[in-house]
């Protein structure tokens, strides 16, 4: 059934990164806090960094959850699941931070999706996560539906492009800076 493996090689890598949709979960290390849970699309959003690394784009979104738990506690799991195709869930347990444009890792990271069709510089992305896996862990995903993927949607990058670099400041200043808890989030 599962199976707990070394690291990510490279057909689990594939597999990843082949996966058009896939989620993240993090907590607050404060047991009463919210936990967060969201799917994100990957249109060359993720990517594996090495056999014990992985980082995808973070968008903008309606709130701050995964990055600001980040700051409090840093742990995260990020699961995919095949839709189509042999039956298959996998978790990567671990720890991660928030690259910011302007970091001194974000070119190097930037660059690894632009390698994989990803657009860094996209009007939405607001950072890249960075994964240390600590854990990956698959099991049969008996359970999940077949599902016939018909495309990514263009909303967030439509959205993001008419809001403009100076309407998403204000916006991310507006529903970014503090998580569901009060954790401080992009100041």
């Amino acid at each position: 059934m599962g199976r707990i493996h070394d690291g990510i090689d490279g057909r689990l890598g594939e597999w990843l990164e082949a996966q058009p949709v896939f989620f993240v979960a993090t907590a607050p290390s404060d047991r009463d806090g919210h936990l967060n849970l969201s799917p994100k699309g990957n249109r060359g959003e993720l990517a594996v960094l090495d056999s014990g690394r992985v980082a995808y784009l973070d968008q903008t979104g309606s709130g701050i959850e995964t990055l600001a738990h980040l700051s409090d506690d840093g742990r995260i799991v990020v699961m995919a699941c095949a839709f189509e195709g042999a039956p298959r869930i996998v978790r990567l347990h671990g720890r991660g931070r928030a690259v910011l444009p302007g970091d001194p890792d974000w070119d190097h990271l930037a660059g690894r999706f632009v390698a994989r069709g990803g657009d860094p510089d996209g009007p939405g992305v607001r950072s890249v996560v960075v994964v240390e896996v600590t854990r990956v862990a698959d099991s049969c995903g008996y359970g999940v539906p077949f599902m016939a993927f018909a495309g990514h949607r263009p909303t967030m990058d439509e959205w993001a492009a008419r809001k403009g670099r100076e309407g998403l400041a204000s916006y991310r200043a507006a529903h970014n800076s503090t998580s569901l808890d009060g954790l401080p989030g992009l100041s």
